[in-house]
């Protein structure tokens, strides 16, 4: 298990699918879904395994990343900002951010970075995809641009 106070103090890399397509999440110190929450060991078998996989995709960046982060933070991207979304957007997953810092129960995320060539969950070995499947936004991938509360 996650504890909550783990959750409220670290910036945890965690996973979903909308039962096509596979989304990478910095938490940002944030309420992690349930499904995620409840086994550490499944979470790091995830990260594990995605972390290690090769490179298969260009990258796009959020056209409104920008201005979206201006907003927030006073500034804008910056390379610093985008390298472990894009490292994981080259190996096929959509990345998250988490939108609202310091607000625990705040669920909301904005893309960050989308790829071109997106992985698949049909390409997953069962083990990972047993896990990934616990974890499902109701929507599309493709087009989305913010994310809310995933069971």
């Amino acid at each position: 298990m996650i504890t909550e106070i783990k959750q409220q103090t670290l910036d945890i890399d965690w996973f979903f699918t909308d039962g096509k397509y596979i989304g990478f999440t910095a938490s940002g110190a944030g309420k992690l879904p349930e499904s995620v929450a409840r086994s550490s060991e499944n979470n790091e078998k995830l990260v594990s395994y995605f972390r290690n996989l090769p490179e298969i995709s260009g990258v796009i960046v959020n056209p409104k990343l920008n201005d979206l982060l201006i907003g927030i933070f006073g500034t804008g991207t910056d390379e610093r900002y985008l390298h472990d979304f894009v490292s994981m957007t080259k190996k096929g997953f959509y990345s998250f951010d988490k939108t609202n810092l310091n607000n625990f129960l705040d669920y909301d995320y904005h893309l960050v970075t989308s790829p071109m060539n997106p992985l698949n969950i049909n390409d997953l070995p069962q083990d990972i995809l047993n896990i990934i499947l616990q974890t499902k936004y109701p929507d599309g991938m493709n087009n989305v641009i913010n994310i809310s509360k995933i069971n």
